[in-house]
């Protein structure tokens, strides 16, 4: 059983999740085929609950996105920084995906936002049934940012469609240039890579060209964008690809600040030819 909870309160059961990879107790006798077949009911299954999770945002206008990473790129510090940017601007919730504990939901709480930590035990990733019994207990609200920090891992989580509107993929600059060429799936799933810690970048010898030309050679339609949840920088670049997001989901319900002033300089400038006349 995979938990799902806040500090708050206890943790209830999100379902039992019958896991592809490694801890699943297949029989050592089952012949390839019907591993093969196991694999793709599992995806299926999978594929459905994500349509419903895609039908529930599209129907409030919630923006989604799934944050997948290695351990350690500093995904939570991201997240964290983020949030704080944003909190008055645009409602903001928050699931987190760990194996065990749940200390990044506390720090996403710390900040004021809503959050919920799902436990997936021997599991590697967050599939579309735990985040559908999350969004049940969370209930964010229509017009919202919603941010689903993913387990640490750069393999199970490509295949599993959770019902985002993007991947986006965190590397940091303490990792190899190569992770895409290692993990090309996951960066062929991504929309986005946000290359995180560049402030390290005068102490390390990472190489920014080769590793953004190694994503490129995945995937040639990845965006990038270089930041640092420490310092802050390429913040504002990272911000204004929210802010794009949020504003193209369908069935959004509110007008942006944004979306207002072009008509209201429109109608200003009307009135002030008529008082001319």
């Amino acid at each position: 059983m995979h938990a799902v909870g806040d500090a708050a309160a206890p943790a209830v059961a999100a379902g039992e999740h019958r896991h592809h990879g490694h801890d699943d107790g297949h029989a050592v006798a089952t012949a390839p085929s019907r591993l093969v077949q196991i694999e793709r009911d599992i995806l299926a299954s999978n594929d459905a609950y994500a349509a419903a999770n895609r039908r529930r945002f599209e129907e409030q206008g919630i923006f989604a996105l799934n944050l997948v990473s290695s351990p350690g790129s500093g995904k939570t510090s991201l997240l964290c920084r983020t949030i704080e940017l944003l909190k008055t601007r645009l409602p903001l919730a928050v699931i987190e995906g760990d194996q065990q504990t749940s200390r990044d939901a506390e720090r996403i709480r710390a900040t004021g936002v809503p959050a919920l930590q799902i436990n997936t035990g021997k599991g590697c990733h967050l599939d579309a049934h735990m985040v559908g019994h999350a969004l049940q207990t969370l209930s964010p609200v229509d017009d919202s940012l919603l941010l689903i920090e993913n387990v640490g891992n750069l393999v199970c989580p490509a295949a599993f469609d959770l019902g985002e509107a993007h991947k986006v993929v965190i590397l940091s600059v303490t990792e190899g240039e190569d992770k895409p060429l290692k993990y090309p799936h996951m960066f062929a799933a991504a929309s986005l890579m946000l290359l995180n810690k560049i402030d390290l970048l005068p102490y390390l010898s990472f190489d920014v060209e080769q590793a953004i030309a190694h994503a490129w050679q995945v995937n040639p339609g990845l965006r990038v964008i270089q930041l640092s949840a420490t310092s802050g920088e390429g913040f504002d670049e990272w911000l204004a690809w929210l802010d794009e997001g949020c504003a193209t989901v369908p069935g959004r319900k509110r007008t942006t600040i944004d979306g207002l002033r072009r008509p209201i300089a429109e109608l200003e400038s009307l009135l002030s030819s008529a008082a001319r006349c």
